[in-house]
Protein backbone atom coordinates (compact mmCIF):
# COMPACT_ATOMS: atom_id res chain seq x y z
CA UNK A 1 0.00 0.00 0.00
CA UNK A 2 1.22 3.49 -0.76
CA UNK A 3 2.31 5.95 1.93
CA UNK A 4 -0.47 8.27 0.82
CA UNK A 5 -2.97 9.71 3.29
CA UNK A 6 -6.03 11.89 2.71
CA UNK A 7 -6.41 14.73 5.22
CA UNK A 8 -9.57 16.83 5.57
CA UNK A 9 -9.81 19.98 7.66
CA UNK A 10 -13.41 20.98 8.36
CA UNK A 11 -14.91 23.92 10.20
CA UNK A 12 -14.86 22.72 13.79
CA UNK A 13 -12.68 24.53 16.25
CA UNK A 14 -9.24 22.95 16.47
CA UNK A 15 -7.88 23.45 12.96
CA UNK A 16 -4.42 23.54 14.56
CA UNK A 17 -4.69 19.77 14.88
CA UNK A 18 -5.04 19.46 11.11
CA UNK A 19 -2.22 21.89 10.40
CA UNK A 20 0.14 20.12 12.78
CA UNK A 21 -0.89 16.76 11.31
CA UNK A 22 0.21 17.96 7.87
CA UNK A 23 3.57 19.10 9.26
CA UNK A 24 4.22 15.81 11.04
CA UNK A 25 3.24 13.73 8.01
CA UNK A 26 5.63 15.76 5.83
CA UNK A 27 8.45 15.01 8.29
CA UNK A 28 7.51 11.31 8.09
CA UNK A 29 7.58 11.40 4.26
CA UNK A 30 3.91 10.52 3.98
CA UNK A 31 2.26 11.92 0.84
CA UNK A 32 -0.71 14.06 1.88
CA UNK A 33 -3.84 14.79 -0.14
CA UNK A 34 -5.70 17.71 1.43
CA UNK A 35 -9.27 18.98 1.32
CA UNK A 36 -10.27 22.02 3.36
CA UNK A 37 -13.94 22.94 3.67
CA UNK A 38 -14.96 26.59 3.38
CA UNK A 39 -15.68 26.70 7.11
CA UNK A 40 -12.27 25.10 7.70
CA UNK A 41 -10.63 27.91 5.73
CA UNK A 42 -12.54 30.46 7.80
CA UNK A 43 -11.42 28.82 11.06
CA UNK A 44 -7.79 28.80 9.93
CA UNK A 45 -8.08 32.60 9.67
CA UNK A 46 -9.92 32.92 13.00
CA UNK A 47 -7.90 30.51 15.15
CA UNK A 48 -4.37 30.70 13.79
CA UNK A 49 -1.72 33.01 12.42
CA UNK A 50 -1.52 30.90 9.24
CA UNK A 51 -2.82 32.04 5.89
CA UNK A 52 -4.87 29.38 4.10
CA UNK A 53 -2.23 29.33 1.34
CA UNK A 54 0.43 28.44 3.91
CA UNK A 55 -1.64 25.46 5.08
CA UNK A 56 -2.27 24.41 1.49
CA UNK A 57 1.51 24.57 0.96
CA UNK A 58 2.03 21.88 3.61
CA UNK A 59 0.23 19.24 1.48
CA UNK A 60 1.50 17.39 -1.55
CA UNK A 61 -1.82 17.67 -3.40
CA UNK A 62 -4.84 19.84 -2.67
CA UNK A 63 -8.44 19.46 -3.86
CA UNK A 64 -11.44 21.75 -3.87
CA UNK A 65 -14.20 20.48 -1.59
CA UNK A 66 -16.72 20.74 -4.44
CA UNK A 67 -14.67 18.48 -6.77
CA UNK A 68 -16.44 15.16 -6.22
CA UNK A 69 -14.68 13.84 -9.33
CA UNK A 70 -11.20 14.18 -7.80
CA UNK A 71 -8.88 11.16 -7.63
CA UNK A 72 -9.52 10.71 -3.89
CA UNK A 73 -13.23 10.25 -4.68
CA UNK A 74 -12.46 6.91 -6.34
CA UNK A 75 -11.74 3.61 -4.66
CA UNK A 76 -9.25 2.77 -7.41
CA UNK A 77 -6.97 5.53 -6.12
CA UNK A 78 -4.94 3.75 -3.44
CA UNK A 79 -4.38 5.40 -0.06
CA UNK A 80 -3.61 4.30 3.49
CA UNK A 81 -6.89 5.91 4.49
CA UNK A 82 -8.18 9.26 5.63
CA UNK A 83 -8.20 11.55 8.66
CA UNK A 84 -10.84 14.25 9.16
CA UNK A 85 -9.12 16.60 11.61
CA UNK A 86 -11.05 18.37 13.04
CA UNK A 87 -14.39 16.83 12.11
CA UNK A 88 -17.56 18.87 12.45
CA UNK A 89 -20.83 17.27 13.47
CA UNK A 90 -22.16 18.22 10.02
CA UNK A 91 -19.34 16.24 8.38
CA UNK A 92 -19.85 13.36 10.82
CA UNK A 93 -23.55 13.36 9.88
CA UNK A 94 -22.74 13.30 6.17
CA UNK A 95 -20.34 10.37 6.65
CA UNK A 96 -22.66 8.43 8.97
CA UNK A 97 -25.51 8.81 6.49
CA UNK A 98 -23.47 8.39 3.25
CA UNK A 99 -24.73 11.82 2.18
CA UNK A 100 -21.90 12.66 -0.20
CA UNK A 101 -22.58 16.26 -1.19
CA UNK A 102 -18.93 17.34 -1.06
CA UNK A 103 -15.46 15.85 -1.53
CA UNK A 104 -14.71 15.47 2.19
CA UNK A 105 -17.72 13.22 2.71
CA UNK A 106 -17.30 11.45 -0.66
CA UNK A 107 -13.63 10.64 0.08
CA UNK A 108 -14.59 9.38 3.55
CA UNK A 109 -17.36 7.25 2.05
CA UNK A 110 -14.89 5.77 -0.46
CA UNK A 111 -12.44 5.09 2.37
CA UNK A 112 -15.11 3.12 4.23
CA UNK A 113 -16.40 1.22 1.21
CA UNK A 114 -12.84 0.14 0.37
CA UNK A 115 -12.25 -1.05 3.94
CA UNK A 116 -9.49 1.49 4.56
CA UNK A 117 -8.84 3.28 7.82
CA UNK A 118 -10.90 6.39 8.50
CA UNK A 119 -10.22 8.53 11.59
CA UNK A 120 -12.76 11.15 12.63
CA UNK A 121 -11.35 13.68 15.09
CA UNK A 122 -14.80 14.83 16.18
CA UNK A 123 -14.59 18.21 17.87
CA UNK A 124 -17.75 19.12 19.76
CA UNK A 125 -18.77 19.42 23.39
CA UNK A 126 -21.04 18.74 25.12
CA UNK A 127 -22.45 15.88 23.08
CA UNK A 128 -26.16 15.17 22.88
CA UNK A 129 -27.75 11.83 21.98
CA UNK A 130 -27.89 12.68 18.27
CA UNK A 131 -24.12 13.31 18.16
CA UNK A 132 -23.44 10.07 20.00
CA UNK A 133 -25.76 8.11 17.71
CA UNK A 134 -23.96 9.52 14.65
CA UNK A 135 -20.61 8.48 16.13
CA UNK A 136 -21.98 4.98 16.82
CA UNK A 137 -23.31 4.73 13.29
CA UNK A 138 -19.98 5.85 11.76
CA UNK A 139 -18.09 3.45 14.04
CA UNK A 140 -20.32 0.54 13.00
CA UNK A 141 -19.48 1.40 9.38
CA UNK A 142 -15.76 1.17 10.18
CA UNK A 143 -14.75 4.69 11.20
CA UNK A 144 -12.36 5.15 14.12
CA UNK A 145 -13.72 7.92 16.38
CA UNK A 146 -10.83 9.79 18.01
CA UNK A 147 -11.90 13.03 19.73
CA UNK A 148 -8.98 15.25 20.71
CA UNK A 149 -9.12 14.44 24.41
CA UNK A 150 -5.79 15.24 26.05
CA UNK A 151 -3.89 12.85 28.28
CA UNK A 152 -1.65 14.13 31.04
CA UNK A 153 0.51 11.13 32.00
CA UNK A 154 3.18 12.42 29.61
CA UNK A 155 3.16 15.77 31.44
CA UNK A 156 2.47 18.17 28.56
CA UNK A 157 3.98 21.61 29.02
CA UNK A 158 2.46 23.36 25.98
CA UNK A 159 -0.56 23.26 23.72
CA UNK A 160 1.81 21.81 21.11
CA UNK A 161 2.48 18.85 23.44
CA UNK A 162 -1.27 18.25 23.81
CA UNK A 163 -1.83 18.43 20.04
CA UNK A 164 1.08 16.05 19.42
CA UNK A 165 -0.37 13.45 21.79
CA UNK A 166 -3.59 13.34 19.75
CA UNK A 167 -1.69 13.22 16.46
CA UNK A 168 0.50 10.46 17.87
CA UNK A 169 -2.59 8.37 18.64
CA UNK A 170 -3.70 8.79 15.02
CA UNK A 171 -0.27 7.82 13.71
CA UNK A 172 -0.33 4.73 15.97
CA UNK A 173 -3.60 3.66 14.32
CA UNK A 174 -1.97 3.90 10.89
CA UNK A 175 1.15 2.06 12.07
CA UNK A 176 3.42 5.08 11.52
CA UNK A 177 6.41 5.34 13.86
CA UNK A 178 6.84 8.60 15.75
CA UNK A 179 8.18 10.16 18.93
CA UNK A 180 5.51 12.79 19.46
CA UNK A 181 4.85 12.03 23.12
CA UNK A 182 6.25 9.94 25.93
CA UNK A 183 4.37 6.65 26.12
CA UNK A 184 2.97 5.24 29.33
CA UNK A 185 5.57 2.88 30.82
CA UNK A 186 3.74 1.97 33.99
CA UNK A 187 3.75 3.82 37.26
CA UNK A 188 7.27 4.60 38.40
CA UNK A 189 7.95 4.39 42.16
Amino acid sequence: MSRRLVIAITGATGVRYGIEMLKVLRELSVETHLVISEAGKRNIQIETDYAVDEVVGLAHKVYDDSDVGATIASGSYLTMGMVVIPCTIKTLSGIANSYTTNLVVRAADVTLKEGRKLVLVVRETPLHMGHLELMMRAARMGAHILPPIPAFYHRPKTIHDIIHQTIGKILDYFGLDHNLFRRWAGQQD
